[in-house]
């Protein structure tokens, strides 16, 4: 089936969806928590200080859906709605905690270097901006390295003490399997902001990654 075909079915199958939700359909509502209750937990962590606090917020945001499911425009994604109202109430939460601050002004002021200058040669050097010493080629080291719990253990830690906004692009771009489009429209980021968080979070992850498998 080609992509315009597979949207045209996700389309279809959600609007089957939402008009069984909108008729009361109590089945129709357990699969969309099954499908989204990992996402929105994992974003709403992210703006409150513990997991019980953010489990509080996912279920005061699927009241929030199940109230405005008749006001529902489908202007964007079932999904991308949901989410938005999760992050409204988990700022709201979070505000409440002290620990929340709008978004955008938690965005990098200045340019950041998404790897660090001395692993280049210098303008001095016979081959200015090259690297002084590769990236380790992780392909060569055995499968069993790469899926090691220690090697999760890096990825997730180095995640987490990741700035906010940072921390939100990759967990909902690389765990939760979100695009771009909608990473922008839940988080009220623009496209450009959006690339440069998600590729400074990966940077960090990757370095994290290098020092770990390469010793």
């Amino acid at each position: 089936m080609t992509e315009a075909g597979l949207q045209d079915r996700a389309a279809t199958e959600e609007a089957e969806l939402l008009a069984r939700l909108r008729a009361g359909d109590e089945r129709a509502f357990e699969t969309l928590v099954a499908r989204h209750y990992p996402t929105m937990l994992s974003v709403a962590r992210h703006y409150v200080k513990s997991r019980a606090v953010a489990e509080e917020v996912v279920q005061e945001a699927w009241l929030g859906v199940l109230n405005g499911l008749d006001r529902f425009e489908a202007r964007s994604s079932l999904r991308t709605w949901i989410l938005r109202i999760l992050v409204n109430k988990a700022k709201t939460r979070g505000a409440r905690e002290a620990r929340s601050v709008p978004f955008a002004s938690l965005a990098p002021r200045g340019e950041e270097p998404a790897v660090e200058p001395e692993r280049f040669r210098g303008p001095d050097d016979p081959f200015p901006g090259h690297w002084r010493a590769y990236p380790g080629n992780w392909q060569r080291l055995p499968d069993e390295a790469l899926t090691e719990r220690e090697t999760l253990a890096v990825v997730i830690a180095t995640i987490e003490q990741l700035p906010v906004p940072q921390r939100l692009v990759i967990t909902m771009r690389d765990i939760q399997g979100c695009g771009p489009e909608e990473v922008c429209e839940v988080l009220d980021v623009s496209e450009g902001n959006q690339r440069v968080l998600l590729h400074r979070a990966r940077s960090k992850v990757r370095r994290a990654l290098e020092r770990h498998l390469d010793g």
